[in-house]
C-alpha cells in the first residue's frame, strides 16, 4: 500500500519523498532546542539525531510503513518541513498516524494544518484506514491546535516511547460528515 503523497500539492505546498540532500537543511531542526523540547530524547548531538531521523524515514519507505514527505514551499522551492502518514504501534494496536514537523522559521503560518489536512484527505479517499491519529506530547500545545483545527479530538492519554502523550483521533465517518 502506498502511504506517500509524492507529487501531491496544496495551495502552498508540494509533497515529495525525503532526499539525502535535504539533510543539511533539516539538521537546523535538530539544532533548535525549541523544536525538540516536547519529546524525551537521547540527548544526542544534532548531527546524530538527524542521521537517525533520516535512516528511520528511509527504513519506513523500504518496509512500506509510510513515512514523512518533504514539504516544499511552492513559491520559493525551499524545504519547510515534513509531514506524512506513519504506521505506528500504540498500546499494542497498529494505527495510522498523521505526523508533522516544520522548520522553526515556518511555525505559525498554518503550514502544518494545511499539510496534515492533505494527508487526512489522501488517507480517507484512498481508504488506507478507518481512523487516523496524531501522537502529540502533553506539552506541545501548537501541535495539539493543528490536530483540533483538522477535526481530530482527544481520544486518550498514554505513554509512547517514554513520552506522556495525547492521542488525537478522527474516523473516516467523522471526516465525511465535516
Amino acid at each position: 500500500m502506498n502511504y506517500l503523497l509524492e507529487n501531491l500539492e496544496t495551495d502552498r505546498l508540494r509533497f515529495r519523498k525525503i532526499r539525502e540532500t535535504d539533510f543539511p537543511l533539516w539538521l537546523e531542526f535538530f539544532k533548535n532546542p525549541e523544536a525538540s523540547k516536547h519529546w524525551v530524547s537521547e540527548n544526542e548531538p544534532p548531527n546524530l539525531a538527524c542521521e537517525k531521523w533520516y535512516a528511520k524515514q528511509f527504513g519506513r519507505y523500504e518496509n512500506n510503513l509510510g513515512g514523512m514527505n518533504a514539504l516544499i514551499d511552492r513559491k520559493s522551492g525551499e524545504l519547510v518541513g515534513h509531514c506524512g502518514l506513519l504506521i505506528q504501534q500504540v498500546d499494542g494496536t497498529t494505527e495510522l498516524e498523521i505526523g508533522y514537523s516544520l522548520l522553526p522559521e515556518n511555525w505559525n503560518r498554518g503550514l502544518a494544518t494545511e499539510a496534515a489536512k492533505k494527508c487526512m484527505e489522501f488517507a480517507f479517499e484512498n481508504r488506507l484506514s478507518e481512523s487516523l491519529i496524531s501522537i502529540i506530547s502533553l506539552t506541545n500545545i501548537p501541535s495539539q491546535k493543528v490536530a483540533l483545527k483538522n477535526g481530530l479530538t482527544l481520544d486518550k492519554t498514554t505513554v509512547y516511547k517514554g513520552n506522556p502523550v495525547h492521542i488525537f483521533r478522527i474516523t473516516r465517518a467523522e471526516y465525511i460528515q465535516s
